[in-house]
This record gives structure tokens, sequence and C-alpha cells, in this order.
């Protein structure tokens, strides 16, 4: 679980007085590394430096110097990056200290008090936590559990047609792997359009496929349009803090300069672990690595839930090492995730932080047999 996953929940129950802000706060803040095994992140298990780095290539890390980089990123980094988008250059990439600032960066940049702003829902609430600190007004567009977890267009026209300054969406979809068809992404850049909006697209999960087929990125379709991304998730390598934003370059001129104020530069060492990363075989070798970790988990949880239908049940998502798994307890779902992690020691992440109650948000791109030990704990 992204520490913005935890503070926007916090800060946002904190505006609004309400007490059950404190407990959220304890079960977030001081429980993600106290656990047996912690099935709460949004990733799969990250990959050892060693594991993936050749002779040569570790010695090109440890012959780098700690200095100051590149702000806006090293040249290499940001070629290696704009490759992964049709008609990109260098130019029209920021590289940023993980997805998590890249997102924070366009919420500054582009939000005032007032705006009015459109979210996926169930979601990562950074940007929904963000907006409503800077005191905008936030509308949720919904996925529909009871259609798979598909989008509701009617309803998203109806709010986009308010006119917001930014739609904010993340394809795949965190927590539920829901991938947008092409009438869906082509459907949402023509509202956007017509009512002006801003679109933000976090595409962090662009690589989860279980199929192996990389969903197209937004990009090129709409001339106010932001994407986001990042190393954390598709490539298991969330500790080198590696994100970035492809944006026309005056958009991006106007996030540097935030980005130089708040954070200088990403890690120089990091950047050129992730220009390795980008690199043609790496790249294909990392995600080939968690395509492989995402589908063994994802059998061993289809088979638990097989088991305990009476209390729980899912949609077989096709993107992501995550289940979001409805729990048919008459329990917030946050006290169910409390009571796991103080009776079995497993951390799993509860809906009501993403936007839906009665679900747990259930990670299991890790070796099957401690998916499978948490998940028969988790049912007991």
């Amino acid at each position: 679980m992204r520490g913005s996953e935890r503070c926007t929940q916090v800060s946002a129950s904190v505006r609004r007085g309400h007490q059950p802000a404190k407990r959220w706060a304890l079960f977030g803040l001081y429980s993600e590394h106290r656990v047996d095994i912690n099935l709460a992140d949004s990733s799969v298990e990250a990959v050892t430096v060693r594991e993936w780095l050749d002779e040569d290539e570790i010695a090109r890390v440890l012959d780098t110097k700690l200095s100051y980089s590149e702000v806006n990123g090293t040249a290499p980094l940001r070629r290696a990056i704009a490759a992964l988008y049709s008609d990109a250059s260098a130019a029209h990439v920021l590289v940023t200290v993980g997805c998590a600032e890249a997102n924070a960066l366009v919420c500054a940049t582009l939000l005032e008090p007032g705006d009015e702003v459109v979210v996926m829902a169930p979601g990562y609430r950074q940007v929904w936590g963000l907006a409503a600190n800077a005191g905008c007004l936030v509308h949720e567009a919904r996925l529909q559990p009871e259609a798979g977890w598909r989008f509701d267009l009617d309803a998203f026209d109806a709010l986009v047609a308010r006119r917001p300054r930014l739609v904010s969406i993340t394809n795949p979809n965190n927590p539920t792997g829901t991938i947008l068809s092409d009438e869906e992404r082509t459907h949402i850049v023509a509202a956007c359009r017509a009512s002006g909006a801003w679109l933000h697209v976090d595409e962090v999960y662009r690589g989860t496929e279980l199929d192996g087929v990389e969903t197209p990125s937004f990009w090129g379709g709409y001339d106010r349009l932001v994407c986001t991304n990042s190393l954390s998730k598709a490539y298991g390598l969330a500790g080198l803090r590696v994100g970035w934003v492809v944006a026309s370059p005056d958009v991006i001129e106007a996030l540097w300069r935030r980005h130089e104020y708040a954070v200088i530069a990403a890690s120089g060492p990091s950047m050129v672990l992730a220009e390795i990363a980008l690199s043609r075989g790496k790249r294909a070798g990392l995600l080939e690595r968690q395509r492989r970790l995402s589908i063994e988990g994802r059998e061993v949880l289809a088979a638990w839930v097989a088991a305990h239908g009476r209390l729980v049940s899912w949609t077989r998502p096709p993107a992501t090492s995550m289940g979001f798994v409805r729990c048919h307890v008459d329990l917030p779902s946050s006290e169910v995730a409390e009571h796991v992690r103080r009776h079995a020691s497993v951390l799993v992440a509860p809906g009501s932080a993403l936007g839906l109650e009665h679900y747990l948000r259930i990670t299991v791109g890790y070796p099957v047999t401690e998916v499978r030990e948490a998940l028969d704990e988790l049912a007991r």
C-alpha cells in the first residue's frame, strides 16, 4: 500500500473531524513492516539488484557519482521513457520520485480551490485526497461491480458535463484490475474534449496484463492530457522511486519547477538503474517475471475464493497482481482487516481506503507458499 493511500484517508477524515482517522492511522502507519505476511501492497515481490544485473551493469551502478543529477531526469532515461509512447520525445518527459510525486505535481499545477474534479472509483485515492485537501469539489465516476467492474459511461458523461477542471482515471485500475476498452477510452477522451477538462491518466499498471498484451496508452489522443507512470508496479522496482510524467513540453516545464522546488531531482543511482530496466532485454524480463508471479498467485487466490464461497467472492481481473474480494461479513472492511492483522499477522487493504466498503484488496504476486499460508490464515 503506497503511503498516500493511508495519508489521504487520514487527512480527509481529520478535516471532517472524524474520530476513525486515528484508528486508521494506527492500522496503516505502524503495521506495514510489523506483520508476518504483507498482502496489502500493490505490486509483486520486489526484485533484488543481484538477480537482474550482470557484472558490467553492477559496475556501472557502482561507478555512478553521488552528485546532483539532471533535475528533469537524465537524458538517456527520458529518451528511454519517451520510446514507450508514440510520437513522444525527451522534451515530453519529466522524471519524478515515483508515480506518487508525478500525480502530486499534476494536482499542484492544474488545480485551484473551488475546481471540480472527477476521479475513478473505487481507486487509488491519492488524487481524490489531494484535490479534496486543495479545496476542490471531488466527484466519483464509479466502476460497477454488478457489471464486472465496467465503467458507467452515462454517469461519467453527466459528471463531465459539469465542466470539471480535471478528470483522473487509472488504467488498468487499482484495485479492480479492470482494463478500459478501446471504445471506453475513446468515449472518455471525447467527453473531456467536449468539456475542456484536463485528462490525467495514471498508467502505472500498464504491463501487468495477464495475457501479455500491453494496454495502449492514452498518450496522443488529446491535447490536454497528462500521463503518469513508474517502475514500481509492473517492474517490481518500487524501491528505486522512479516515476515520470508525459505531457506537452509547456506542461512539463510547469511541473518541472515544482519538482525542483520539492525534491531537486530523483536519485542518480536510481536513474541509472531505471535506464537499465528500460533497456530492451531487461524490460521484457522484468515484465515476464511480474506476470509469472501474478498468474501463479492468482490461481492460488481463485482456488481459495472457490473453497470459501460462504465468506468471499470476486470478479477475476485481467490485470495487476491484486484481487478485489467481496467480504461477506457484516463488519466494516477496516475492522476485518485490523482483526486479521492482530490475530493472523497478515496485512490486507480494506476497501474503505479505496472508496468501496465490504471489500478487501489482496495482493498475490508473491511465492505461492506464502500466498497460500496467508489466505488460509485470513479465512480462519
